[in-house]
């Protein structure tokens, strides 16, 4: 039999096993998997990896702040995922204080369609707007918003009892919250103490968002979840107080989640001992922590403590992150990262020996896939989308704001040599980034219908 396109000769690697074999695809989903497969076109992946395209379930692609936007757009940066070897991504829906839920998400895919060039999916916020709105929790589900980003912290914070509120819709349709997990009460009381003592620099920014207490805001989290009965993801985890606290609530049997960043795991605190304006722009929530954290977070991901590696993709400008050095409570936070992952990952975990091939692609792809309610995807074998990658493990690429494709002036991994890159990205069977080169058209991508 002849097949539309056959990916021949790779070692295919997945979330259980690792095998040489070749895999067809026929439109866009995969046909076969084995030996001797023949197609009307081929790809030569001998020496190099095939894997499942990554999925990244945490990023902010025209993310509008009051005085702040960040850089990558819909196009940009599912152009540098692509790049990268991402083939989707979640980002997230925030409804305005008078707007139903499935209005904002017809307003934010109105945003992605024409410029998205992989699938992506959709989380929905509930802030404290939407205590007022819970009875539209099942139209938004039903519209594919499988999950729901709760905060801890920031204007969108809510209260103990709202959250209490919130979990519980949540659970009534079988959905995922995923929350960003700090005591904001203790950070604006800290911050406000820092600011009266003249102590405004960016290497404050930590002593406000100490690790204890984003420890005591998971386990707090994971209470009122446990109360609920819900199951419950906790984004960004940044330090070894909040994997003990995982740690034991896993051990407990309850159905906690968890992930980090590769920022987390590439960068420490004393990149705010750097001179301004640099220091400046590593500032983000929660912040970065010790090298100790950082070693606690990459044997955290070998054990399966910490489930899956996400961006958090959220990237200002070094302009943008000059313009409050007197006050560092108002300086944007994020780092950009979308297109670096697979390769940060690989490089400095399977090398460095943290984990497995097949622990990297659990991690990227087919946990995310599984926690996420991406049925079709994550998986190499007949009847899933044929997002796959043609990763040469031997490539290596120095990471500067020239090698990479984000649209932003810097990178938080600037001079950093990786060995493993994509050469080839496919998206539903078809080649989107091929040797470095974007080649597929904006507004390809789709929108995902996310259920459980």
């Amino acid at each position: 039999m002849e097949y539309d396109l056959v990916i021949r000769g790779g070692t295919v690697v997945t979330a259980v096993a690792t095998f040489l074999a070749d895999v067809a695809i026929n439109g866009a989903q995969i046909a076969a998997v084995g030996l001797g497969l023949r197609g009307r076109r081929e790809l030569d992946a001998r020496d190099k990896l095939v894997i499942p395209g990554g999925i990244d379930p945490h990023v902010h692609l025209q993310y509008q702040l009051p005085h702040f936007r960040s850089a990558d757009d819909f196009f940009s940066g599912t152009r540098a995922a692509a790049l990268g070897g991402t083939t989707t991504v979640i980002d997230f829906v925030e409804p305005k204080p008078q707007q139903r839920m499935i209005a904002a998400l017809a307003a934010r895919r109105a945003e992605a369609e024409g410029q998205v060039v992989i699938d992506y999916g959709l989380h929905m916020t509930i802030s404290p707007h939407e205590m007022g709105k819970l009875d539209q929790v099942p139209e938004a589900y039903a519209a594919g918003c499988a999950s729901f980003k709760l905060y801890m912290a920031y204007g969108m914070r809510l209260t103990d009892d709202q959250l209490l509120r919130a979990l519980q819709a949540i659970k009534q349709v079988n959905g995922l919250p995923v929350v960003h997990a700090e005591n904001w009460d203790v950070i604006t009381a800290l911050v406000a103490q820092n600011l009266a003592a003249g102590r405004s620099e960016p290497c404050w920014h930590p002593h406000s968002r100490p690790a204890l207490l984003e420890a005591e805001a998971a386990s707090r989290l994971i209470d009122i979840a446990t109360y609920v009965g819900t199951r419950v993801h906790i984004f960004h985890i940044s330090c070894t107080a909040v994997v003990e606290r995982l740690a034991e609530a896993q051990q407990r049997g309850l159905p906690v989640t968890g992930e980090t960043c590769p920022h987390y795991l590439m960068l420490n605190e004393g990149v705010f001992l750097r001179p301004l304006p640099q220091a400046a722009r590593y500032v983000c929530a929660p912040p970065l922590r010790t090298h100790a954290d950082q070693l606690r977070l990459w044997l955290a991901l070998g054990q399966g403590i910490i489930h899956i590696v996400t961006t958090d993709h959220c990237p200002f400008t070094q302009a943008e992150k000059a313009q409050n050095l007197h006050d560092y409570s108002q300086i944007p936070g994020g780092l950009p990262g979308i297109e670096a992952r697979l390769a940060l990952l690989y490089s400095y975990g399977v090398r460095d020996g943290y984990f497995s091939l097949n622990r990297w692609v659990e991690m990227c792809s087919t946990g995310v896939a599984q926690l996420f309610g991406l049925r079709q995807k994550g998986h190499i074998a007949p009847g899933y989308d044929a997002d796959l990658v043609i990763f040469d493990p031997q490539k290596e690429v120095i990471l500067t704001t020239e090698t990479l494709h984000e649209q932003v002036d810097w990178t938080p991994y600037e001079g950093v040599t990786v060995r493993g890159w994509p050469t080839v990205t496919l998206s539903r069977g078809e080649v989107i980034a091929q040797d470095g080169e974007f080649v597929a058209q904006p507004g390809r991508g789709q929108f995902l219908r996310r259920a459980f």
